[in-house]
């Protein structure tokens, strides 16, 4: 049976470094696990507050005060194969299944070169960059219902992807994401593993990896959101992410917000769609300088921006 933790502080499962404790921590490695372990707690622990399921804590910031309910750590994790598809435990990390795919000639996913957190991760918040979206290659989606513990399989169609979303952050946030499959394309392990090195590469170069963050914190602005006037000055900037968009980070060093810090939390000067903490940063400085942010770019541009990255206050 899976032991449940108490009081364990969630700074240390996250990139951000930021967040208070967990009232009851789990960390699970299969379904079965996890369905013992949801049972249980629903025995124990009728009418308590929410679950809540992390992955590689990536994208998330944790409040100061913590999560008083019980966060499980999703750490199901493997891959196996049958043909070009593949199937995924959703606590793989990223970076493993692309290396899975450089030793068995897999293409597809090259894109995804340098992207942090686990598969189940970018399956929920749809990620994306390079003119690739991780839902291009998905066949079929495994769940867990936290409420009827019914195991659920859902093909893409029925996954409601969408720009950095999906079924899973709207109507199916009672469900857990197991295993993902996958359909790829048999390709040359070299030239694979060149292009997922070109873009880890990419990504060094211009990310702020040196300090901790959590990456794009606001989704680039489609181009239809801005007039003509606008887009007069603006459309030197477009790139498509798979659509036109006019990147967020531009938009921030053209208010002037590169530099700009509250405590410790600071726009990156290095790419400033990223926060990053210098050392010491709290939620409540993070969410003072989103709001920041948030406000310059409607009082310059008319548009409101969108966070990528998820709250878990």
């Amino acid at each position: 049976m899976t032991q449940i933790q108490k009081n364990v502080p969630l700074k240390a499962y996250s990139n951000f470094k930021i967040g208070g404790p967990a009232s009851y921590f789990a960390q699970i490695k299969n379904t079965d696990d996890l369905a013992k372990l949801l049972k249980e707690w629903k025995r124990t622990h009728k009418g308590f507050p929410e679950i809540f399921i992390l992955g590689g804590g990536t994208n998330i910031l944790f409040p100061d005060e913590g999560i008083k309910g019980l966060v499980i750590k999703n750490s199901i994790i493997g891959i196996s194969q049958e043909g070009n598809i593949i199937r995924v435990g959703a606590g793989t990390l990223v970076s493993d299944l692309l290396n899975y795919c450089i030793k068995n000639s897999l293409s597809g996913l090259e894109w995804a070169g340098g992207l942090p957190g686990t598969v189940g991760g970018a399956v929920r918040g749809n990620a994306g960059a390079y003119n690739g979206e991780i839902k291009d290659k998905i066949v079929e989606v495994e769940t867990i219902d936290l409420n009827s513990l019914e195991i659920k399989k859902k093909e893409k169609a029925r996954l409601g992807f969408d720009y950095r979303t999906s079924i899973f952050k709207k109507s199916a946030k009672n469900e857990i994401i197991t295993y993902i499959e996958f359909k790829l394309e048999k390709g040359n392990e070299i030239t694979i593993k060149k292009l997922i090195e070109e873009k880890i590469n990419a990504r060094k170069l211009r990310h702020p990896l040196e300090y901790p963050n959590l990456g794009s914190v606001f989704k680039n602005v489609r181009v239809e959101r801005f007039t003509s006037e606008q887009m007069g000055q603006l459309s030197q900037y477009i790139k498509n992410d798979p659509f036109p968009v006019i990147p967020t980070a531009k938009l921030n060093f053209l208010a002037g917000l590169s530099g700009k810090r509250v405590g410790d939390a600071q726009v990156s000067e290095k790419h400033t769609n990223f926060i990053v903490n210098l050392g010491n940063a709290t939620s409540k400085d993070v969410h003072a300088l989103i709001k920041i942010i948030k406000e310059t770019i409607k009082e310059k541009f008319n548009v409101n921006l969108e966070e990528e990255i998820m709250y878990a206050d």
